[in-house]
């Protein structure tokens, strides 16, 4: 190895796991009590961060400057694609639908179901979220999400926090079930067994999800004026997601169970529709309103009163609007559908092109090449580029001309510059954490618990993605160590493997890149810190619970629950 290579090395400090994990942990404590505590802008909190994790890495770890900054480069890169180039085309093709009128039309269709805020966060937060979650992951869900509770009515920090909260349970199975396919090839466990075992788990938090978002809207009175739509949203959801993963088909698991999950509370809404005279939801006098939102702070550009083919009087939208309003969503279904066939996907693959990154040579103790240094460019099968195709079919179907298109693309580009700072600061924190040993001794550490690890194993997970903003990248992090852990500790490796994932949902909804897509879907970047503040309660509440979980899993109370 050249000289201006790097062994990685993981207690740094004294010899000991303990002391080097505590300030191992110095970048993420500095970036969370910046947006937390002291309200910075994320952008700047994140770059700050990053400064933070250079310097452990370099002073600390031994990691020579260059290295450190080219793993910080990557990361950065990274962070831009695949992440940014998906939240840009998803926000991209919502933008032309306001400007043709037609995402007007949309919100008053899901506004026919139910005039009730309640009911539509659980349906579009919830339900319809995890179908884009299914098809798209990553900020996509919430970017897209957030905007449309906006336009029927909600205030942005409330639709941001509802969005947030919402695209948790999904996660493990988004865009095709990549994070289960990831932690499959990272620990050599069986993908079916493990997307089984994540299906025993995930459907217990998908049950009580609906009902928060239900709390959030309104309060009290909404839990008990509408726990009905959330039993039957929640319950739906989970039973289908562990039937489908676990007799059917992993990838295919959040799509399905999505489509049940708002079959079921369109079923339910109808019939209560005889026996509740439930209104639109008012803003609340106390607790869960916005009542602190600043003048300027209303989101984006609300769409026009009429839609096409809408007259002024106020009149129904036509059927070929409705169709036509639906018609992006149908667009990114068909597309990542077909992306699913065999042969496509071996087609679209064969465009992929994986190298190491140059200059960057980073070696684990072992001597081996560590996996972070590969990238891989898979600009045809990203899911960014279908919803970059979808926005081109999109701007044919619905006759936006191509001058506007560029133009809303443009403004999409300017509306999320706080955005893709953020992401990208965030991710080349990730890999400078990782690439230097940081996160690993973090790890180690609290693998050093024994069968007390059973406990720590979802805040592992929930850590991981609480930094990258993604559950596949938390299981690329954290996955072999888990089996590693758990064989140690005499535990299931793929009970804890599992952990790691659907512990990593939970992360999802505070980590710095989703709160900067939130924030900037709804018009206020720079405030990242109050949404923060919002959500991180709820993760929580519900880490502990899967922490709960897990470890009865890992004992006879519930060790029946997993697959022998």
């Amino acid at each position: 190895m050249n000289q201006a290579g790097y062994v990685q090395q993981y207690a740094p400090v004294l010899g000991s796991l303990a002391w080097s994990s505590l300030v191992a942990a110095l970048p993420l404590l500095v970036l969370f009590v910046l947006l937390g505590g002291l309200r910075m802008r994320a952008w700047l909190a994140s770059l700050i961060g990053l400064a933070v994790a250079l310097v452990v890495a370099v002073l600390v770890y031994g990691m020579p400057v260059g290295q450190a900054a080219l793993s910080g480069v990557e990361g950065a890169v990274f962070g831009f694609f695949p992440i940014l180039w998906i939240v840009i085309n998803a926000l991209w093709i919502y933008r032309m639908t306001v400007q043709s009128g037609h995402f007007d039309v949309l919100r008053r269709s899901f506004g026919a179901v139910s005039s009730d805020q309640r009911v539509q966060a659980v349906i579009i937060a919830f339900a319809f979220g995890a179908l884009l979650e299914a098809l798209a992951g990553f900020g996509a869900p919430v970017a897209i999400c957030t905007i449309m509770l906006i336009g029927l009515g909600f205030r942005p920090l409330k639709a941001a926090t509802v969005a947030l909260v919402a695209n948790t349970a999904p996660v493990a199975f988004g865009a095709i079930a990549v994070p289960i396919t990831t932690l499959a090839q990272v620990t050599g466990l069986p993908e079916d067994t493990l997307g089984a075992v994540v299906g025993r788990q995930t459907p217990v938090l998908a049950l009580f999800v609906p009902f928060v978002l239900v709390a959030l809207v309104d309060g009290t009175r909404g839990l008990r004026e509408t726990w009905p739509v959330a039993l039957a949203g929640g319950l739906s959801f989970g039973i289908a997601q562990f039937l489908v993963s676990n007799y059917l088909s992993v990838p295919l698991t959040d799509i399905i169970a999505a489509l049940v999950s708002a079959g079921a509370v369109v079923l339910m809404v109808r019939v209560r529709a005889g026996s509740t005279t439930a209104a639109p939801v008012p803003v609340p006098a106390g607790g869960t309103g916005d009542r602190d939102t600043t003048p300027g702070d209303t989101g984006p550009e609300p769409p026009s009163a009429d839609g096409p083919g809408r007259d002024g009087d106020g009149g129904p939208d036509s059927r070929r609007d409705v169709l036509l309003a639906y018609a992006p969503y149908v667009i990114i279904i068909v597309l990542f559908s077909v992306q699913q066939i065999p042969v496509i996907t071996s087609a679209l693959s064969a465009a992929t092109l994986k190298f190491r990154w140059p200059g960057l040579d980073v070696r684990t103790p072992s001597g081996s090449q560590a996996s972070s240094t590969t990238f891989t460019l898979n600009w045809l099968a990203a899911a960014g580029t279908i919803l970059l195709i979808a926005g081109v079919l999109t701007m044919l179907v619905l006759r936006v001309r191509p001058g506007e298109a560029l133009r809303a693309y443009g403004s999409t580009l300017r509306e999320l510059r706080s955005a893709i700072v953020t992401v990208m600061a965030v991710l080349a924190l990730a890999y400078v954490m990782n690439l230097s040993g940081q996160t690993i001794t973090i790890g180690q550490w609290l693998a050093a618990t024994g069968g007390f690890f059973a406990v720590l194993s979802p805040v592992l997970g929930w850590l991981g993605t609480a930094v990258t903003g993604s559950d596949t990248s938390s299981n690329s992090l954290f996955g072999a160590l888990q089996t590693a852990a758990a064989q140690k500790a005499g535990l299931d490796p793929v009970l804890l493997a599992s952990a790691n994932s659907s512990g990593g949902v939970l992360g999802k909804m505070i980590s710095p890149q989703n709160l900067a897509i939130a924030a900037a879907a709804v018009g206020m970047a720079g405030r990242e810190g109050e949404i923060f503040r919002r959500v991180l309660p709820w993760s929580l509440v519900f880490l502990a619970g899967m922490c709960v979980l897990v470890y009865l899993q890992s004992t006879p109370v519930l060790g029946w629950m997993i697959p022998g």
